[in-house]
């Protein structure tokens, strides 16, 4: 039987642009379902290491849990979700482009081209995948953060729509949508990068030397090995944890670029090396730079296990293997 990382992602039967077409529809459909599964199981928790890595005046003073449990008090349950409709409208395109695009990536024959390895041409395609997905979605991320740094009877913005306009207007048109984006592809880079070249080597790994322990046949084609969903969540988790750790303080300096003008202290984010040395200067590293880590180690496992399972799901369903 052979192994899922060893067989072509094309379809056997995609002979004409119109078939060719169809499956990569079905691919796109596949990363962006994957995707918004992912993100509304641990919606509660991006919501809280929002209001942690920006220090929001109401919970700044508060840690993980104690913020975890103050939110609903304050702004009732569905507070945690706030925010989670524009991550949605974001995360289907987000997630079906990541998904598609490191498929592409892969193909370019990038070690043979310029003389790099195997490993270091998959991790330079996670690098790309991320990136692309960022650039395409990043007007959708900012929005979501706005919304979602919020504290109920002081909003700002009533809506998706209403601060599409409101940062039109206010915060120098185009421009205002893509404050934080240099840090955002600086600290993708590294995180997509190592999220999928560490998930796919434990996966090669796995599929490769325990496959009666961590592998079954796919349904729609028996000749494909794919994870087990006990071994999705294990290769998700250890991949997710390692890329959070390298990339974690790109994300703070991101988030607090993004959310510009809703800070008092904006003015003194308004750079990428400014911002990390603000932050490093008034909150330290563990308080500051690295301030809600311990939330995302919990947000990984989860996440990445959600995504990875339903992507092979979908995959199945639309079959892709």
């Amino acid at each position: 039987m052979t192994s899922e990382a060893a067989v072509s992602t094309s379809p056997a039967i995609s002979s004409t642009p119109v078939k060719r077409d169809y499956y990569f529809l079905r691919s796109f459909v596949a990363g962006g379902v994957a995707g918004c599964c992912a993100k509304t199981t641990i919606a509660p928790l991006d919501r809280i290491k929002i209001l942690l890595q920006a220090q929001n005046p109401h919970y700044k003073h508060l840690g993980v849990w104690s913020t975890l449990k103050a939110v609903p008090k304050k702004e009732g349950f569905l507070g945690l979700y706030k925010g989670n409709g524009a991550m949605m409208v974001r995360i289907f395109p987000y997630g079906a482009i990541q998904f598609m695009s490191f498929d592409k990536y892969k193909k370019v024959q990038l070690h043979k081209k310029i003389g790099i390895s195997g490993h270091i041409h998959r991790l330079v395609a996670g690098s790309m995948a991320g990136m692309t997905a960022v650039i395409c979605t990043y007007p959708l991320d900012v929005i979501r953060a706005r919304l979602a740094f919020q504290v109920t009877g002081e909003h700002r913005y009533t809506g998706i729509a209403n601060a599409f306009h409101t940062i039109y207007l206010k915060e120098g048109g185009i421009l205002g949508f893509y404050r934080g984006l240099t840090p955002t592809l600086i600290g993708m880079a590294p995180y997509a990068g190592f999220s999928f070249y560490t998930f796919g080597t434990l996966k090669s790994l796995g599929l490769k030397h325990f496959p009666e322990l961590l592998a079954r046949p796919s349904s729609n084609n028996p000749d494909v090995l794919i994870l087990k969903t006990h071994a999705n969540l294990l290769c998700g988790g250890v991949a997710g944890a390692i890329a959070q750790s390298i990339s974690y303080p790109l994300d703070v300096a991101r988030r607090r670029m993004q959310l510009g003008a809703v800070l008092p202290d904006s003015e003194k984010c308004v750079s990428l090396s400014k911002t990390l040395t603000y932050v490093y200067n008034e909150y330290g590293v563990k308080k500051g730079l690295y301030r809600g880590l311990s939330l995302n180690y919990i947000r990984c496992i989860p996440s990445q296990a959600v995504a990875f399972t339903t992507y092979e799901f979908m995959k199945q369903t639309l079959h892709l293997n």
